[in-house]
């Protein structure tokens, strides 16, 4: 099934509430309405406030996935 299909934009990220408080991402902080017309950026840069990088404090990748409640540096929101 196509991201299309399925309600969602290629290249735009969608990090739901039940993410660790220390997930920062590029679209948190842009506000703006999509346009078609647009080329897609790299919207999935994912950083982590507590190190600011894409490494958590557990030397692990951050991203809307990897970073979850079995991880023992996860804070949740």
């Amino acid at each position: 099934m196509a991201l299309a299909d399925r309600g969602e934009r290629s290249g735009l990220t969608r990090v739901g509430h039940d993410r660790c408080e220390n997930l920062r991402w590029k679209g948190l902080f842009i506000e703006a309405e999509w346009d078609p017309t647009v080329p897609h950026g790299n919207d999935r840069a994912f950083w982590c406030q507590h190190t600011y990088n894409c490494l958590g404090p557990d030397s692990k990748l951050v991203d809307e996935y990897e970073c979850n409640e079995a991880r023992r540096c996860y804070k949740p929101l």
